[in-house]
């Protein structure tokens, strides 16, 4: 029996919000930079149609390249850490040993809830050579005073307030994932003999697989568009991060400062192919070992 017509509409008018926020939101800007990245501001002629020879420019840019090259370094040294990280908090509130696991819990999310931005100036403050307390503290043990905002340390030091920031963020997804595992899996895992370790080992992680690949999705995402504390530290340490440490560092900064729209866009949409092209690679190779 066919549905009446009212119920047929209904679906179409409670998507429609979404939708029209999506198209005016998202799809708009995302067209018209589009637009803009085929246009040249040049001193004679003004606005001239030049196809894609911004995008010939950007791939020979070696500012671009080295800021796509620091990142993906960046990602490579601190998303495992932070999922490592957020992995073995989930699994110790998960096991039920802990005492003041909710305490726990909210003490190792609460830095997510704290903005980018502050996390960045409290943790500039901490790295500081002449006011922070690690510089205070190694004066007062005669030690070396050590130089976290240097050229050797400083990415070391981004990576350090970002997985502050987020594996509390990853860390209350792999747990809600782990609650969704069917307590027969345990108690027949049990009855074999398995201890706590091989529980862990041998049903908790191959449940925690795709909540695992979530979240190395988001990391990827957010690796790579990496802007708020590696431009607030710059005003701190700028002879170390420059207008292009990072690549949506340098779009803003030729956006915001060089005054160069037309470039800056296209220089956007390389880093969200870039994007792309990683976080599909990821999945890849996660499906790829998945299939027997």
């Amino acid at each position: 029996m066919a549905a009446p017509r009212r119920t047929r509409s209904a679906g179409p008018l409670f998507v429609a919000p979404f939708m029209i926020l999506f198209l005016l939101l998202f799809l708009a800007p995302l067209g018209y930079a589009a637009y803009l990245s085929l246009f040249q501001e040049r001193l004679i002629g003004g606005t001239a149609f030049v196809g894609l020879d911004n995008y010939t420019q950007a791939l020979k840019d070696s500012q671009l390249l080295h800021g796509i090259g620091r990142v993906a370094l960046f990602f490579a040294i601190q998303v495992p850490v932070m999922l490592a990280l957020a992995l073995l908090f989930a699994l110790a509130l998960d096991s039920g040993l802990l005492r003041l696991a909710r305490v726990i819990r909210l003490g190792v999310f609460v830095p997510y809830a704290v903005p980018s931005v502050v996390a960045a100036l409290m943790w500039g403050y901490l790295y500081g050579p002449d006011f922070g307390p690690f510089a205070q503290f190694a004066r007062e043990l005669s030690l070396p005073v050590p130089d976290f905002l240097s050229s050797t340390w400083m990415l070391g030091s981004l990576a350090n307030i970002v997985t502050w920031e987020f594996t509390g963020y990853n860390m209350i997804i792999l747990y809600a994932a782990l609650r969704t595992i069917p307590t027969e899996l345990y108690e027949a895992a049990a009855m074999d003999g398995a201890g706590a370790w091989r529980i862990a080992r041998s049903v908790k992680l191959p449940a925690l697989r795709p909540a695992l690949l979530l979240c190395l999705l988001f990391s990827v995402i957010g690796s790579f568009q990496l802007f708020n504390e590696p431009n607030l530290l710059m005003k701190i340490a700028p002879d170390v991060i420059t207008s292009d440490y990072t690549a949506n560092l340098y779009a803003y900064s030729l956006a915001f400062t060089g005054q160069q729209v037309n470039y800056a866009a296209t220089v956007s949409f390389l880093l969200g192919l870039v994007i792309v092209i990683a976080s599909y690679a990821v999945l890849l190779t996660a499906n790829r070992r998945r299939t027997p």
